[in-house]
C-alpha cells in the first residue's frame, strides 16, 4: 500500500468508541502500590512508556535503554521447563506460587527491565468456568465452541473474587521485584473471542470473521463478553500491583480495516477502559496489524507495539512522533548469529530513534528453541548501545 493510499484510507475509515457503558476505573490505586510508593515510577521502561518523562510529567531520560521480550517466561528456559514437569498449563497459571516464580526467572537470568506476569489470555474463561485447556503444541481448545445467541447468552458471569489466585501471584511477584515494574496483560476481545468460536487455534479465522456478517448481534454480544473478561483481568492485575499492562491481540491482523473499524476497535476500547484512569501506562499490541495502527492507538493506548513486518520509522510517520513504540526485533535473527543479530538491533534502535519513546521487544514472542544465553547477550547488548550513546 503506497503512502497516499493509506493516508486516505486512515482519513475515510472511522474510529469507534465502545457503544455500551463500562464502569469507570477507580481513581488512584492501593496506598501500597509500586507506582504510588515510587518504587517502579521512574524506571526505565516507564519513562520510555511515558515518552520520554518522569512520574510528574517532566522530561527525563531513562537510567538505561528498557528491553524486555514477550514470551521471555516459558518453554525457551531449562528452569521453567523443570518448574512446570508434570503441571499443565493453565493449572501453572493459577498456582500463584509457580506462577510467580515463572515470572521472575527470566528477570534473574536476563537482567530485562520488565517482568511479564505469566498467565494465558484464556485464563479468564478457565475462571468463569469454561471447559478450556491449552494442549501442548495446539494451543487453547474449548470442549464447547461459542457460535450461536444461546451459545453467547449461556457464557456465564464472571466474579471478581475469582481473580483471587491472580492478585495473590502478582502481589508475590512485586514483592520481589523491587524497582523492576511488572507488565500486566490480557488478550484483546477479537483474539479471545476468535478462540471462543473456533473452538481452537485457526490460521485464517473464518469464524468470527463469517459471524460479524451473518450474525452480527451474536458477534457483537460475544465480543463484547469477552472484553468484559479481558478488561477485568487485567484491572485485577494492576489493582494488586502491576505497573503497566499490554493488549494482546494476536490474531487482529486477519481482520481487514474496514471490519475492524466496525466490529472490533470498540470492544478493544471497552476492555482498556477498565484500566484507564489508573496512571499505568497502557500498551497495545497485535502482529500483522500495520495498516490498523492509528485504530488501534485509538481504541485507549499509550503506547502501540509494532510486530517485525514494519520499520519503525514507518510506524512512527503513521502514528506521529508523540506516541511511544515498543519493538520490533524479528524473532527469526535470535538464530542467525551474533553479528546480524547485532547489526538488526542496531537498525531498530535506528528506526525507533524518532518516536517520543521506545521500548526494545521483540516483534513477537521468544520462539521455544532459542538459546537462553542469546537473550542475556542481546540484553547486554541494548544496554551497552545506551551507554555508548550517553557517553
Amino acid at each position: 500500500m503506497t503512502p497516499s493510499a493509506f493516508n486516505s484510507m486512515a482519513a475515510s475509515s472511522p474510529t469507534t468508541v465502545p457503544t455500551r457503558p463500562v464502569a469507570p476505573a477507580a481513581a488512584t490505586l492501593p496506598a501500597e502500590h509500586p507506582l504510588r510508593t515510587g518504587a517502579t515510577a521512574d524506571s526505565s521502561l516507564l519513562v520510555e512508556y511515558r515518552g520520554g518523562r518522569d512520574a510528574q510529567g517532566r522530561p527525563a531520560r531513562p537510567e538505561r535503554r528498557p528491553v524486555w521480550f514477550m514470551r521471555q517466561a516459558g518453554r525457551s528456559l531449562p528452569e521453567y521447563r523443570e518448574l512446570r514437569e508434570g503441571t499443565a498449563m493453565l493449572d501453572a497459571c493459577l498456582d500463584p506460587a509457580m506462577a510467580s516464580e515463572v515470572t521472575l526467572q527470566p528477570v534473574r537470568r536476563h537482567d530485562v527491565d520488565a517482568a511479564i506476569f505469566f498467565s494465558d489470555i484464556v485464563v479468564p474463561l478457565r475462571l468463569a468456568g469454561i471447559d478450556v485447556e491449552i494442549v501442548p503444541d495446539v494451543g487453547p481448545v474449548l470442549a464447547h465452541p461459542v457460535r450461536t445467541r444461546a451459545d453467547v447468552e449461556a457464557l456465564p458471569t464472571l466474579d471478581d473474587d475469582a481473580f483471587a489466585p491472580v492478585a495473590e501471584a502478582v502481589r508475590r511477584t512485586v514483592a520481589q521485584l523491587g524497582s523492576t515494574p511488572l507488565i500486566g496483560f490480557a488478550g484483546a476481545p477479537f483474539t479471545l473471542a476468535a478462540y471462543m468460536v473456533e473452538g481452537r487455534a485457526s490460521r485464517d479465522h473464518l469464524g468470527p470473521r463469517t459471524m460479524m456478517h451473518a450474525d452480527p448481534e451474536t458477534w457483537e454480544a460475544l465480543a463484547a463478553w469477552a472484553a468484559d473478561v479481558s478488561g477485568r483481568f487485567m484491572r485485577a492485575q494492576l489493582m494488586a500491583g502491576a505497573s503497566a499492562a499490554q493488549l494482546f491481540d494476536s490474531w487482529a491482523g486477519s481482520v481487514g480495516r474496514e471490519d475492524y473499524a466496525a466490529h472490533v476497535q470498540q470492544h478493544s476500547a471497552a476492555a482498556l477502559s477498565h484500566v484507564q484512569g489508573l496512571g499505568a501506562p497502557l500498551v497495545h499490541f497485535g502482529t500483522g496489524t500495520s495498516e490498523i495502527l492509528d485504530l488501534m492507538k485509538s481504541a485507549g493506548a499509550d503506547v502501540v507495539g509494532i510486530d517485525y513486518r514494519l520499520n519503525l520509522a514507518e510506524a512512527t510517520r503513521r502514528l506521529g512522533e508523540e506516541t511511544p513504540l515498543q519493538g520490533n526485533i524479528d524473532p527469526a535473527l535470535l538464530a542467525a548469529g551474533p553479528e546480524a543479530l547485532e547489526a538488526h538491533v542496531r537498525e531498530v534502535i535506528a528506526a525507533g530513534s524518532s518516536a517520543a519513546g521506545h521500548v526494545l521487544n521483540l516483534g513477537h514472542g521468544v520462539p521455544p528453541s532459542t538459546d537462553p544465553q542469546v537473550l542475556t547477550d542481546l540484553v547486554s547488548l541494548i544496554h551497552r548501545i545506551e551507554d555508548e550513546r550517553a557517553a
